[in-house]
């Protein structure tokens, strides 16, 4: 019969994972750049015609 590691040594590492999980999702949504206003900026660029 295999050996059981503690009930709160599972608990830490599940809360560990899941707070390196929850940081990572958090500096991936700060890096990516707003959409928008990047759709934004070449509408404009791309209406500034000069003739």
């Amino acid at each position: 019969m295999p050996q059981m590691s503690p009930m709160w040594w599972e608990i830490l590492f599940i809360i560990f994972n899941l707070t390196l999980i929850m940081m990572n999702i958090m500096i991936y949504w700060q890096k990516t750049p707003n959409h928008k206003s990047e759709l934004m900026m070449i509408k404009k660029n791309l209406m500034n015609w000069k003739w």
